[in-house]
């Protein structure tokens, strides 16, 4: 018995669909036949909508397209054209680049929020995620709350209780979403000047901010990727050797639909001697270092030390002397030893206003610098809630590491919830959580983890460069962001030029806001969207 929920078309609709996907009843898809812009546009609007990709596009795209040229075209049924050429180059003769030249839009969906971390692992691929923040999760699909149900929890003795008490979480949430939207409607009163649908989306965002932490790690999302053949097949070799079977099985599902589009790309994936032995090594591997860190870091012996939300760990003294000095390598004919000499004998003020010539006048954020930037780095030690990481973990460019997800950190707990009264609420989901994790931790240790809140912390490790600094911590320490991972934003900007004492380059990212919350976060970002849409 599949645990995905299939949708269903009329024929009509059908008919169009089979078009443009390769499946109607799969949860893992691909798009063809389409232009790259509505694919594009599909996914962007795909993050802030409830409905499935086939459905949006139904609903709100395919009115807008000229289909009367593809009735012939079926792509349910792959590809059977010989592909030869690629066959030789890529797959005789090994030259991986070629794998390069190929890229899918594929939609994932009904996938857990544990398993969208595997997804988005790749540096080399683009993603976009179903947000909580525009999602209701009372709804429901099939009849049932939306949340992963493992087909092994569900066949032991357990699975009764890991529904019914995943029930009870999805009701909690249900039952506080009116009471927190009336509480923000009462301290937030609408604005003469902001319409009913703007000061609506706003309201809502700030409910499912604030409840966003009673959701488990098992709630279901929709992601959609882009990626180039060998990224498909970087990921696919990492998923069919992870330990939650969950993403082994979602990897066979991938597998059979990317070859139904870029086959050659992906022979080498469950080839005894090529993907199934490299896979087969990333497990040993894992399974290494699980063993030899429990021997070192015994369960229930070692106990965490006390620690602040955000720590840095490691940096470079000299970083701005080395940061100058790259800064004026590409406008010299001198070896960089020699560029480093000067530097160091220059002033602060010299150095300062070569810092100064670089960046120039930076009118928005998305103005950065070059790449004399990269050449230092940070490295953060961060313990903030699961709701949090989601949104950090997707800064692809850095280097993420993150500890399993269990209840033993503690959660955070909103003061919005406090305030309207339903701490109480909140906290009795919280033990909920918690019973549910140890109950099935012993029998079921990869998939526990379904059952820890999304205000549960996680510990992880986050090094970048400045550069990448300057773009994360400029973007998720605006206004409109949540929160939680405004707050870690804001500790890392603070460190860097407190701690490490780098202050050109804290300065440098002059869009890092320090303000308090927001009364309203989306309010700013919904009006000037409604203004966009009237001026078209």
């Amino acid at each position: 018995m599949t645990v995905y929920v299939a949708e269903e078309f009329s024929e009509t609709e059908a008919d169009v669909l089979r078009r443009y996907f390769t499946n109607l009843d799969s949860p893992v898809f691909a798009l063809v036949n389409l232009p790259e812009v509505v694919k594009g546009a599909l996914f962007a609007r795909y993050s802030r909508s409830s409905k499935s990709l086939r459905r949006l596009f139904l609903d709100e795209f395919v009115g807008e397209l000229d289909i009367s040229g593809d009735q012939t075209i079926d792509a349910t049924v792959g590809l059977r054209r010989a592909e030869e050429l690629y066959d030789r180059v890529f797959f005789e003769y090994g030259d991986d680049s070629v794998a390069q030249l190929g890229g899918v839009h594929l939609a994932c969906e009904q996938a857990s929020n544990l398993l969208t971390k595997v997804l988005e692992w790749g540096r080399l691929m683009s993603y976009l995620e179903q947000s909580t923040r525009y999602i209701a999760y009372d709804a429901r699909i099939g009849g049932r709350y939306r949340f992963y149900r493992d087909p092994g929890i569900l066949g032991s003795p357990l699975g009764t209780r890991f529904v019914g008490e995943m029930d009870r979480l999805f009701d909690t949430y249900a039952e506080l979403l009116p009471k927190l939207t009336d509480f923000f409607k009462e301290q937030f009163p609408k604005d003469e000047n902001d319409s009913d649908f703007v000061y609506r989306q706003a309201v809502r965002a700030k409910a499912f901010d604030a409840l966003r932490g009673i959701l488990p790690a098992a709630s279901l999302s929709n992601v959609g990727i882009y990626g180039t053949g060998q990224a498909y097949e970087a990921l696919l070799l990492r998923m069919r050797s992870h330990p939650l079977p969950e993403a082994r099985t979602y990897a066979d599902l991938m597998l059979h639909e990317l070859r139904k589009v870029i086959p050659s790309f992906l022979k080498r994936v469950d080839l005894p001697d090529r993907g199934v032995a490299w896979s087969d090594y990333l497990g040993r591997n894992r399974e290494a270092m699980d063993d030899i860190a429990a021997r070192f870091f015994p369960s229930g012996e070692t106990e965490a030390q006390a620690a602040p939300r955000t720590t840095l760990v490691d940096f470079d003294p000299d970083a701005e002397i080395h940061m100058v000095t790259a800064m004026l390598y590409a406008h010299t004919h001198v070896p960089e030893v020699q560029i480093e000499r000067r530097v160091r004998a220059m002033s602060a003020e010299e150095r300062l206003q070569i810092v100064k010539a670089y960046v120039g006048e930076r009118s928005n954020r998305r103005h950065r610098p070059g790449r004399a930037l990269e050449r230092i780095d940070y490295r953060f030690d961060v313990l903030a809630d699961y709701g949090a990481f989601r949104d950090l973990q997707r800064h692809r460019m850095l280097t993420l590491e993150w500890q399993p997800l269990s209840p033993r950190h503690g959660y955070t707990r909103p003061e919005a919830v406090d305030l309207a009264g339903e701490g109480g609420a909140f906290d009795r989901a919280m033990e909920r959580s918690a019973s549910l994790y140890d109950l099935l931790e012993a029998r079921f240790p990869a998939e526990a983890s379904y059952a820890v809140c999304l205000a549960y912390k996680v510990r992880f490790t986050m090094q970048m460069n400045a550069r990448e600094a300057m773009h994360m911590l400029e973007l998720r320490s605006g206004p409109q962001g949540h929160p939680a991972y405004r707050e870690v934003a804001q500790d890392m900007h603070r460190l860097i030029a407190d701690e490490a004492g780098h202050h050109a380059v804290a300065e440098m990212m002059r869009y890092v806001d320090h303000a308090p919350e927001p009364s309203l976060e989306r309010l700013d970002a919904e009006r000037r969207a409604e203004a966009r849409r009237e001026g078209r």
